[in-house]
């Protein structure tokens, strides 16, 4: 079968035709681990992880023929599904005329369009657009940008939240095992309160004044999705305001639909200061945006050449694909459907926590969701017992407890309700005994022999 009859129009069920990881899976994680440092690679032939041969909406085809409900939307970078048709067809245009320009030194007709697009829908008052080429990118440029534009040296900032890997953002970012290592090189001046916590100490962390900016993730993501009490995003606003103090919201995973409105502030009717995107913005090309209030964005003005900017920045190829992918996002109205999707999953996943002891919490808005296990064992278990069944899911949080839900929003209702009974089913089955070794063990050699290493199209 090949990969346009096997996916479709990514609408998909699950179809398994052996075990995950099938051999070439395990065949290209033994390559990988050869060639690749490790660190950011990460894939085992004995993990719980697959290799993606294509997709096509809310499906993804391995390199040995299976067939998944993707439940991670490529780390929420698929919102508006995989390979989306309008997408490819802006790249295919895109791809005739520009491929790549001159970053921030030579503008091309896109970027223009692009940037005035997004400051009209970001709500940020008198906004500009300042490029990245990533979500870490971006938050590198908003704690920048507050640190020029207020003449304060410290940082706010909360536990749990993930803002990125890069020196500032590893500063404001909250687990050990990724700053420890650095913690020497960090930026020195922080402040760190829980998310969600009373505002009254919000109140008085702000009062010492030397504070440039709060960054934030008004839902956090990695780290657990959690969503703050009720007013708490707008009381953390309201301090800000009071001390001079800028906000800076970390939308980059929350941005463009996921929880059911274009930004999960938007909930509660906060406009900060500076914000931050990627991720779903275009569509699976990298790009990264601060949309900033004009005042402060006019803090990098300055002679010479820029003073924080990429080889990639605004990148053609990545535009267009943006364009197309705000174009579906808003033709499709899929913003409201999370929001309804989301409904539907609050209802069924409601009782879990009474209905299977594994699971401690259940947590989400829209169709970011991530269910808090006991034990990271039993996350762990769960995915890989996913997998087997044909779906596709991570476990986060700061000790891998958290399973995240986050397909992407073109998913059918059909395929959301057969991902979250295949979930019940497993969690009904329970963890019995024997599972850490499960976890543990080795498949074995490949069992097919001379597979290249390109993979080509599965059986």
């Amino acid at each position: 079968m090949n990969q346009v009859s096997a996916l479709g129009r990514g609408d998909r069920l699950p179809r398994m035709l052996g075990p995950v990881p099938g051999p070439r899976s395990r065949h290209l994680a033994r390559a990988l681990a050869r060639w690749e440092a490790p660190g950011i690679n990460t894939v085992t032939p004995a993990g719980a992880a697959c290799s993606w041969q294509a997709a096509r909406g809310a499906n993804v085809l391995d390199v040995d023929g299976n067939r998944y409900i993707d439940l991670t939307a490529g780390f929420g970078v698929a919102a508006v599904g995989h390979r989306h048709p309008r997408v490819v067809e802006a790249l295919r245009r895109q791809s005739q005329t520009l491929i790549h320009g001159l970053g921030d030194v030579a503008a091309h007709p896109l970027r223009g369009k692009l940037a005035r697009r997004l400051c009209r829908l970001v709500p940020v008052d008198d906004a500009q657009i300042y490029w990245a080429i990533s979500g870490a990118d971006a938050v590198e440029v908003a704690i920048k940008t507050a640190l020029l534009a207020t003449g304060r040296h410290a940082l706010l900032v909360f536990e749990p939240s993930y803002h990125g890997t890069t020196l500032g953002d590893l500063a404001a970012s909250s687990r050990p095992a990724f700053r420890q290592p650095f913690a020497a090189h960090l930026h020195p001046h922080l402040h760190r309160l829980p998310h969600g916590c009373e505002t009254r100490a919000l109140a008085r962390a702000l009062e010492r004044r030397d504070i440039a900016c709060a960054v934030v993730e008004p839902i956090v993501g990695r780290e657990g999705v959690r969503v703050p009490p009720a007013g708490w995003l707008p009381a953390l606003a309201a301090a800000c305001r009071h001390t001079g103090t800028l906000l800076v919201a970390d939308e980059i995973f929350t941005g463009f639909g996921r929880t059911g409105r274009w930004f999960a502030v938007d909930h509660e009717g906060v406009r900060p200061d500076l914000l931050c995107c990627g991720k779903a913005l275009a569509g699976g090309l990298p790009i990264g945006a601060v949309a900033g209030r004009r005042a402060l964005i006019s803090a990098w003005k300055g002679p010479g050449e820029a003073r924080h900017t990429a080889t990639f920045v605004a990148h053609p190829l990545a535009c267009a694909s943006a364009l197309a992918s705000l174009d579906s996002l808003v033709r499709q109205r899929l913003c409201a459907r999370a929001a309804r999707l989301g409904a539907r999953l609050a209802e069924r996943l409601a009782d879990w926590p009474r209905r299977h002891d594994p699971v401690l919490a259940v947590r989400g808005r829209g169709l970011l969701w991530g269910l808090e296990m006991a034990r990271p064992e039993y996350a762990k278990a769960l995915v890989r017992r996913a997998a087997s069944r044909g779906l596709l899911a991570l476990a986060g949080g700061p000790t891998g407890t958290v399973l995240q839900l986050c397909p992407p929003l073109v998913i059918t209702q059909r395929q959301l309700d057969r991902a979250i009974s295949i979930l019940d089913a497993i969690l009904d089955a329970g963890f019995d005994a024997g599972f850490d070794a499960e976890l543990d063990a080795d498949p074995g050699p490949d069992t097919e022999r001379g597979i290249d290493t390109e993979m080509g199209a599965p059986p």
